[in-house]
Parts: C-alpha cells; sequence; structure tokens
C-alpha cells in the first residue's frame, strides 16, 4: 500500500521538459535578430562571423550568450568604423590645417594649369575658363559649346571635353563636385521642356553623366543644380550678357577653408 502512495505522490510533479525547446526558440530567435543586424552592414567579413555564430546557435547546445565572439565582434566593427573614419578639418591641429590648406591649393593649382592648357591647346578659349577662388575651382562652359539651343542633348563633339574633364579630375580624388545649369532670362516652354528650371536642371545631370562614365570618379561626391536664370553674370538685355549666362559650371570644392583668412592662400613659389 505505501509503495502505491508513494508513486502517485511522484506522478504528481508537474511534466517540465517543454522548458527545453522552448528556451532553443528562444535562442534561435536571438540568433537571428543578431544575424539580421549583421546584414544590415556592408562589411562582409564581419557579416561572415555572424553567419558562423548563427551555425553554432543552430548546431550546437550552447546559447548565443555564451558565445562571446558576436559581442567582441560588435565592438571591434565599432572602432575599426572608427579607425578608418577620414580626418575633418576639426579633428586637424591649426599647423595640420595650414599644411592640408597649402597642400590643397597646391592641387588645385596644378589643375587649373592643367585645364587652362587644354582649353588653350583645342582652341576653346572662348568657350571655357576657369577661376580658382577661396571656396572652389570653377570650370565655366558655354551652353552652344556643349548643346543645340533648347536642348539637353549634349553634342558629340562635346563628349571628348566632358571625358577630359573627368580624366583630370581621376588625378585628384575626394572632392565634392557640383554641376549647375544656368539659362537666360528668354522663356522656353516645349514639349521637353516647361521652364529653364527643366531645362538648366536637364542640362546639369547629362553632362554630369558623362563625367561619371569615367568609373574612377565617386557618384556620391557629385550633385547636379538647376538654376535656370536666377543667377546671371552677365546682363540679359543684349545677346552677348545672354549668351554668358547660359552655362554649365563644373565646381571643384575645396575640403579646407579658413575662415579667417579672406585673401588667397600662398601658393609654393615656383
Amino acid at each position: 500500500m505505501s509503495k502505491k502512495h508513494k508513486s502517485e505522490h511522484h506522478e504528481e510533479h508537474a511534466d517540465e521538459s517543454w522548458l527545453i525547446p522552448y528556451a532553443d526558440l528562444l535562442t534561435l530567435l536571438l540568433a537571428l535578430f543578431i544575424v539580421l543586424f549583421a546584414m544590415s552592414t556592408t562589411d562582409s567579413k564581419k557579416f561572415e562571423e555572424m553567419s558562423k555564430a548563427f551555425n553554432i546557435a543552430f548546431n550546437s547546445g550552447s546559447g548565443v550568450l555564451d558565445n562571446t565572439t558576436i559581442v567582441t565582434t560588435g565592438e571591434q566593427m565599432s572602432k575599426e568604423r572608427e579607425n578608418n573614419r577620414q580626418p575633418s578639418k576639426e579633428d586637424l591641429t591649426k599647423e595640420q590645417l595650414q599644411a592640408a590648406m597649402k597642400q590643397e591649393q597646391e592641387d588645385l593649382e596644378k589643375l587649373k594649369k592643367q585645364i587652362d592648357n587644354y582649353i588653350k591647346t583645342a582652341g576653346l578659349t572662348t568657350q571655357l575658363e576657369t577661376k580658382l577662388n577661396q571656396s572652389q575651382l570653377m570650370i565655366t562652359i558655354s551652353d552652344n559649346a556643349l548643346f543645340p539651343s533648347g536642348s539637353a542633348q549634349i553634342k558629340p563633339e562635346a563628349r571628348s571635353l566632358a571625358l577630359t574633364i573627368a580624366t583630370m579630375l581621376n588625378k585628384y580624388p575626394g572632392y565634392e563636385i557640383v554641376v549647375s545649369g544656368h539659362t537666360d532670362n528668354e522663356p522656353i516652354s516645349t514639349a521637353e521642356f516647361e521652364s529653364n528650371w527643366d531645362l538648366s536642371s536637364s542640362r546639369a545631370i547629362r553632362f554630369m553623366d558623362i563625367l561619371l562614365s569615367s568609373k574612377k570618379l565617386d557618384p556620391k561626391l557629385f550633385s547636379a543644380i538647376g538654376y535656370g536664370e536666377y543667377r546671371p553674370v552677365d546682363s540679359n538685355a543684349n545677346a552677348l550678357g545672354r549668351s554668358k549666362n547660359r552655362r554649365v559650371e563644373v565646381s571643384i570644392i575645396r575640403k579646407f577653408t579658413d575662415p579667417d583668412k579672406s585673401q588667397n592662400i600662398p601658393a609654393t613659389p615656383k
């Protein structure tokens, strides 16, 4: 009788075997979210490490929290991003900033000289000009050198000009490039363009497209802007002034500028 009573008392304990698959499910869900987070980064090597951690969670009895590789990987990713970050102007000492500005001035003067030599050799002195100031190196190209009247289709002979400029820019990476289109104040309304805004924007984009056909240039550093008729460089009262206002400008933006100085940075004596 006592044995039977003891057996019945033992059977009253709840069956807790369900906790094992439940814990495994939670572990796998945690591993899944960590892998999805890793997939959102562009570091393929780190993603492979996260995938290995995921496989470990599937194929072994150890939980994800027991695997310190995942935590270490996250720390390493943060450290590497910090180490690979390019120094900004704020990170530089005054001496380093002055040295960087001087080197940039020399590079931009060299690029300007190369473009000026090309303009002279190609006989384009009436259609192109360059100007270097405290904020940028600007290449100004008249619209009739690039486009037929009222069109944004690049002339075949103008493609070589754009590709030559792109080749020169390849030697000076890291600069932000802004391509801007400008028109005169003569209104335009065609099936293709409703306004000068449309025309100037399309011209800037089409010229930028050819520049970026050079795969060595970084598209994320490029932007195209259409200003329409609202930033003239001459009077729109006569034909000569209007022709100067119809233009495309390619601006190479300085990375280092000194707000305390209004004059040009002195170049190294030649």
